[in-house]
């Protein structure tokens, strides 16, 4: 059995906004890159593997968090929102005919215009998350998270998800052979000087 910890990117420009991030490559902001050079990964979690997303918010974060730079790994860019990128999200909610919805409504097969739908992101990353070795922590994005908590606690984005994707938290799944088991809680990480 091997354990993948998820840690979510942090803050970029375009977060606080509200817009749509996807494959654009928008850096972390400066208070970001403060808070995440204060943290450390708790130490059971110091010799995993460290992996992440090509995608500067999360190799930065990655770098900050753990002085050390990761491997990345194409399969953990972000989903692609297609012609949403940099859009409002809240702009295309008002928008009765932008076809925009609430994840709790998406269904696996859900696609932005142009974009990817939730289970073609698990496509591509089904091949990496089955091919680790050995414990490994991804600093990756949301929609890559939403992706493997979602197939870990088998829910299909129909009503409300199973789990809530906080910052500064490792998300845990054991992997056993191609069988996905979610850790009940998230593990924080730790302020410096604290462990």
């Amino acid at each position: 059995m091997i354990r993948l910890a998820l840690l979510r990117h942090g803050h970029t420009a375009w977060n606080r906004a509200g817009r749509i991030q996807g494959r654009s490559d928008i850096p972390l902001d400066n208070p970001a890159r403060t808070e995440l050079g204060s943290y450390i990964l708790p130490e059971d979690w110091r010799q995993a593997e460290l992996w992440s997303s090509p995608l500067i918010r999360a190799a930065e974060t990655a770098l900050l968090v753990t002085g050390h730079k990761p491997r990345t790994a194409s399969e953990l860019t972000e989903m692609d929102w297609g012609v949403w990128e940099g859009r409002h999200g809240l702009d295309l909610k008002a928008d009765p005919d932008s076809g925009f919805r609430d994840i709790e409504q998406w269904g696996w097969n859900y696609r932005p215009p142009g974009g990817e739908s939730p289970a073609e992101v698990l496509s591509r990353i089904e091949p990496w998350l089955f091919a680790l070795k050995q414990d490994a922590v991804a600093v990756c994005h949301i929609g890559i998270m939403r992706m493997i908590l979602a197939r870990a606690h088998g829910w299909d984005f129909d009503g409300p998800a199973p789990f809530r994707i906080k910052r500064n938290r490792l998300f845990v799944i054991e992997v056993d052979d191609r069988k996905l088991r979610p850790w009940p809680d998230p593990v924080r990480l730790l302020r410096k000087g604290s462990s």
